[in-house]
């Protein structure tokens, strides 16, 4: 598994982002407009899973790593009718955005004392949806 991510580490050397990219923009408008770089590898246009229309950014994958310099004079250039942004692209880390607070509920979210005992959330039903509390019968 270490070979892919050393592999996909080499490839994002020699890659940059572009973004603002007009959504009718093809392959072909994108790698015309960076022939003078060096040569182009891959055009990867971003489209939604779920509609599959193009998200407004794309890759390039150029064959040369030192050809991103040249790629990066062209930030801020017009493509399309759109001044577009070009940076490098940033190599992805598995699990870096999972530390400290992430998504989901904590299991102890506070409350207040009655009558002496403590707040424990199997004593009765709290939140929404959870139906009435009939206490002990």
């Amino acid at each position: 598994m270490q070979v892919d991510g050393e592999a996909q580490e080499e490839v994002d050397k020699r890659s940059v982002y572009v973004g603002n990219v007009d959504y009718s923009a093809t392959p072909t408008d994108i790698s015309n407009h960076f022939a003078s770089s060096g040569q182009i590898n891959r055009v990867t246009i971003v489209c939604d899973k779920f509609s599959g229309h193009p998200k407004g950014f794309c890759y390039i994958e150029f064959a040369d790593p030192a050809t991103v310099q040249n790629a990066l004079l062209l930030n801020e250039s017009m493509l399309c009718g759109r001044i577009i942004t070009v940076v490098a692209k940033r190599t992805n880390i598995p699990g870096f955005n999972r530390g400290g607070r992430g998504r989901g509920r904590a299991g102890y979210r506070g409350g207040f004392a009655r009558g002496g005992y403590g707040y424990s959330p199997y004593s009765r039903p709290r939140g929404r949806g959870r139906g009435a509390w009939r206490g002990a019968a």
